[in-house]
């Protein structure tokens, strides 16, 4: 009897000790796909903002406190994340939570979120639209790509670019976000001059894109467009290729689009993003590679600039909230900020109460220089005003 009542009072302080050193820090928490099919676009994010909250810890953390980050992995399952979502806000109380998973996940950790009324950063992850003006109250996003206005963005760069009338096809993954943007471009493209031809949709995992591809070459579009995760997007551009499709392919440059246009080596196929390459060359680029290097990450260097935007921007809102930390402090940080990503695109990040995406987005286009045989920048810094 007396061996279970000092089990169970060390159990009771080793609680308390943890609660103790939960509410010494700045507890946040994060439901990603860490592993399954998506991981690849996901994890890498997740590894590289912890790596450079740690570096912020070791140098004293924000106003003499840790950053401790809880990273729950969702597998890019929704039932996994609302499971993950109520544990971190229940047992952990975290003042900000955090998705970096398909828009899939999306529904259940808004409305846990919501219960709880704590705000919900989406970094990685497709920025929802209703990060946009007029912002839902909790929802923010950081992450390069977002609704509508890479379409606005990828769809003017083809008008310019083609030589020849636009017949113009579309690919998309079967998720929420990647669907309805795919449908909204080619609403788009008709009111651009361009005549779209074909949409394909493809299931997530898809074994052979084949078919889908087939589809779109046999409508015969000298264009294709896709907004989807990585893999839908090149798996489709290569099965066109493996078809003899030698039509022009643009595609939203994820976290691994560099290395890829490096491994594909084809001049037709472009990426137009908001974060810089690495054949950029910015000063940043330089201490990515320095903290990475030191937290052993596995991942390419060039895979990692998604991370850091989004740890600098934790660093931010908390260098801006008040000791002790709440969540509603951190709402109250993060409806009036403005962060300087040090060349990581095209200008700052900044955050009114109204506006919980950006006030403004700046695009660039690459693709592979076969004579050089390097990546080549083939649009500067083009801005959008994101507007009500």
């Amino acid at each position: 009897m007396k061996k279970i009542a000092l089990a169970t009072l060390a159990g009771a302080l080793a609680g308390a000790s943890s609660l103790a050193a939960a509410q010494d820090a700045y507890v946040i928490g994060v439901s990603a796909a860490m592993t399954g099919p998506a991981a690849a676009t996901y994890a890498p994010v997740v590894e590289s903002m912890k790596a450079y909250l740690e570096h912020v810890n070791a140098k004293g953390g924000i106003r003499g406190k840790p950053v401790k980050l809880v990273v729950l992995d969702d597998s890019a399952q929704p039932s996994r994340a609302a499971a993950n979502a109520k544990r971190l806000l229940t047992e952990d109380k975290v003042v900000l939570l955090m998705n970096s998973s398909l828009s899939s996940t999306y529904a259940p950790m808004v409305a846990e979120a919501k219960r709880a009324n704590v705000p919900l950063y989406f970094a990685g992850s497709v920025c929802p639209k209703e990060t946009y003006p007029p912002a839902n109250p909790l929802q923010f996003c950081s992450t390069a790509f977002g609704a509508n206005l890479d379409s606005q963005a990828a769809l003017d760069f083809v008008k310019r670019t083609a030589k020849e009338p636009v017949r113009i096809g579309f690919a998309a993954m079967a998720i929420p976000i990647s669907r309805g943007e795919i449908d909204y471009a080619e609403g788009l493209s008709k009111t651009l001059g361009m005549t779209p031809v074909e949409k394909q949709i493809t299931p997530p995992p898809t074994p052979d894109y084949t078919p889908f591809a087939t589809k779109l070459k046999d409508a015969n579009p000298n264009w294709v467009y896709s907004w989807a995760p990585w893999v839908s997007q090149i798996r489709t551009f290569e099965a066109l290729r493996r078809l003899g499709w030698n039509g022009s392919y643009i595609a939203w440059a994820h976290l691994n689009a560099e290395d890829e246009l490096a491994r594909v080596k084809d001049g037709s196929l472009y990426v137009i993003g908001t974060n810089t390459f690495f054949a950029d060359s910015v000063p940043m680029h330089a201490e990515i590679r320095a903290v990475t290097s030191r937290a052993n990450l596995q991942y390419p260097v060039t895979w990692l600039t998604e991370g850091f935007i989004a740890g600098l921007v934790i660093e931010a809102v908390l260098d801006k909230t008040p000791w002790p930390a709440t969540p509603q402090k951190v709402l109250a940080s993060m409806n009036n900020l403005k962060v300087d990503l040090k060349g990581l695109r095209g200008g700052p990040l900044e955050w009114t109460k109204d506006n919980h995406f950006r006030t403004k987005q700046f695009y660039r286009v690459w693709r592979w220089d076969t004579a050089a045989n390097r990546v080549e920048r083939v649009q500067d810094w083009q801005a959008i005003e994101v507007r009500k």
